[in-house]
């Protein structure tokens, strides 16, 4: 079978430069992860976009550490893959570590996580632009959003030229007001060598959006050449590698580029006692930041502080890049002054005679409450605004791209008049971050997917984005043709396998068979069953049969790894998804009851002033998310019940005529 290799080349394009008055469909600010996916899916949905940015040779720039996916975010990466978006393509392509994560454990939380090389990632995304002939890439910064009566007109340039336009989507992602601190330095800047975006928040100030504060830091960068290997633990990838798109094509079944080993070292109680010793010096605790961080990834003075029991703390070190000289020791980030930063560094196995190249750093930024957002990332009150990635308050490159790709969906889809994509909670882990993040929003903290957020995750694995996805992208106009046949191929090979193991009974003198699951550490095969109900023994799967001569090779010979892993899963844990998608159905009977857009709280009689208010600020979309809002009690959702059925009712009366 054959995907897609490449994005296409037929239509490259220079950073361009703005006339006066230039007009286009749609305007995306920011060119990182979610910048990106939002303009290229609006492109390919016919949209005419600028795509804006102050550094137009930092494309998806890895700001961070140099690796996509990962538990929970390795399922947004594929569902994003599914629709039609790039990270998950881009990924693969510059991948020099593959692994997948709780390989041991249910099939729900499994997840794909890629070493990437970060400048080849950057370079891929930039090209991908740039072959886009809808998108033009634009080398500015944008300071304001110009609106005539509440609805987007145009975004003016520092420069003071202006690109007329219909929609704006935000993709700021840590530039609104940032502030990089090591120690007691503070500068102004989005991330280093990068300066801030201060005019445009002040400018959103101005429209009235609702801001706050956050903080999230990177560690320091190693010369490779000083690091000890041999003291470290190597850790090498999976073999073969697990591929993160579904759409990648390696024609010899190997990745495309060399692989490399990560490494794994551990801080120790003198590293710990440097770092009390200068607590007072890092900007976290010296009182320099107000802004909060994210608590799943925190500083290493956090770290020490929060976790004073702990005797270590693990650090992955990763290298940036085949080309590069540099590693990233993921698990130390800190705003520690550089002195304390090459003390604490020094003190740990394998660091102590390397040399730091760049010191880390913390940044805060101003980011907007995304309970001000509709389910399509639309502000409410300002028709075209849509706003997408760390300006709604998450962190992570996974969860950018992911929300870039709806808001740029539904800019498109605003533009044809079309009602916006709202995937729920029961469709999509995308679909329970937008969730999450406009009923309930970040509280104190970036938000960060993991699997825990979805209640109903078995239904929503990575083996299945493309089942539950892929007819969307390919409505949307998003999967290609390529794409959509290999979609379609996959589909007709897991019927068919599905069909074999279903329709194939086991013979009771069957010997080999009987060793195998003996030896497997499982009692032998009853005569007459399927092998669909023999594989829902834990011990039994689709290798076991093959070994057995149950699945023969022809015609399976062309069915690959990927189509069999979702048969098997399939049935091993069919009860248990039947059961989920029961709970699903009962979610979607909820969702389905909607909440009219002028439905007026105060009108509703016994409901609570805080229920109201609250209630009155989200204007949720239906009785289900209505629910899902903090503080809102079974009772309240049941007076919410009530006041809609006696509405209905009251609608429904034939009304009086006169004469």
């Amino acid at each position: 079978m054959q995907g897609p290799i490449k994005e296409p080349t037929r239509h490259r394009k220079d950073a361009a430069e703005v006339g006066a008055d230039q007009r286009v469909d749609l305007v995306v600010v920011g060119a990182g992860h979610a910048g990106v996916e939002a303009a290229i899916a609006a492109a390919r949905m016919g949209l005419g976009v600028a795509l804006v940015t102050n550094n137009t040779d930092a494309v998806a720039r890895m700001s961070c550490n140099p690796a996509v996916g990962g538990l929970g975010k390795g399922h947004l990466v594929r569902e994003v893959d599914a629709l039609g978006g790039m990270m998950g393509l881009c990924a693969d392509a510059t991948a020099i570590q593959f692994r997948r994560l709780n390989r041991r454990k249910g099939a729900a939380v499994r997840g794909t996580r890629v070493q990437s090389d970060a400048a080849r990632y950057s370079q891929w995304m930039g090209a991908a632009v740039r072959a886009e002939p809808r998108v033009q890439l634009v080398g500015a910064e944008v300071a304001d959003i110009e609106l005539e009566r509440d609805a987007v007109s145009a975004v003016r340039l520092a420069d003071g030229a202006r690109i007329r336009c219909r929609a704006v989507v935000l993709t700021t992602g840590t530039f609104l007001r940032g502030q990089l601190h090591v120690g007691d330095e503070s500068t102004p800047g989005g991330r280093r060598g990068e300066p801030a975006a201060v005019a445009l928040a002040h400018a959103l100030a101005r429209i009235g959006l609702r801001m706050g504060r956050l903080k999230t830091g990177t560690p320091a960068r190693l010369d490779k050449k000083t690091i000890d290997f041999d003291r470290l633990e190597p850790q090498p990838g999976d073999d073969p590698a697990p591929r993160l798109s579904a759409w990648s094509h390696w024609p010899d079944g190997r990745p495309p580029l060399p692989q490399l080993p990560c490494h794994i070292t551990y801080t120790n109680a003198r590293t710990h006692q440097i770092i009390r010793d200068n607590l007072a010096r890092s900007a976290v605790f010296s009182g320099a930041i107000s802004g909060n961080g994210p608590r799943y990834c925190p500083s290493i003075e956090d770290k020490v502080v929060r976790f004073a029991d702990r005797e270590r703390h693990q650090i992955f070190v990763e290298p940036l890049g085949l080309d590069s000289d540099l590693y990233y020791p993921n698990g130390i980030s800190t705003s520690l002054p550089r002195d304390a930063q090459q003390a604490l560094i020094a003190s740990i196995a394998g660091f102590e005679h390397a040399r730091v190249v760049r010191f880390g750093y913390a940044v805060e930024y101003d980011y907007a409450d995304p309970r001000q957002l509709d389910a399509s990332l639309a502000l409410r009150g300002v028709r075209g605004l849509y706003l997408a990635g760390q300006i709604n308050g998450t962190t992570g490159y996974e969860e950018a791209a992911a929300q870039g790709l709806m808001a740029g969906i539904n800019a498109a889809l605003a533009a044809r008049e079309r009602e916006p994509l709202v995937l729920g909670r029961d469709r999509a882990y995308i679909g329970v971050l937008v969730d999450d993040l406009v009923t309930r929003g970040v509280g104190a903290e970036p938000y960060r997917m993991f699997t825990s957020r979805a209640e109903l995750r078995l239904l929503l694995r990575e083996d299945n984005a493309e089942e539950r996805l892929a007819p969307i992208g390919r409505e949307l106009g998003l999967l290609d043709d390529a794409r959509w046949r290999l979609f379609c191929e996959r589909r007709e090979h897991a019927e068919r396998l599905r069909g074999h193991l279903e329709q194939t009974r086991v013979r009771g003198d069957d010997g080999a068979l009987d060793a195998l699951l003996v030896e497997a550490g499982t009692v032998s095969a009853r005569a007459g069953s399927t092998l669909v109900e023999l594989m829902q023994r834990p011990q039994v799967g689709l290798s076991l049969l093959s070994r057995a001569g149950l699945v023969p090779a022809d015609p399976f010979d062309t069915i690959e790894p990927l189509v069999r892993e979702k048969v098997e899963i399939a049935i091993k844990y069919a009860a248990y998804i039947d059961k989920q998608r029961e709970q699903a159905e009962r979610l979607a009977a909820l969702e389905g009851e909607l909440l009219p857009d002028d439905l007026d709280y105060d009108a509703i009689v016994g409901l609570r002033n805080e229920a109201r208010e609250k209630l009155a600020r989200a204007r949720p979309r239906s009785i289900g998310q209505a629910a899902r809002i903090p503080g809102i009690t079974p009772a309240a959702v049941a007076l919410l019940h009530v006041h809609l059925s006696a509405r209905r009712r009251r609608a429904a009366r034939p009304r009086a005529h006169s004469h």
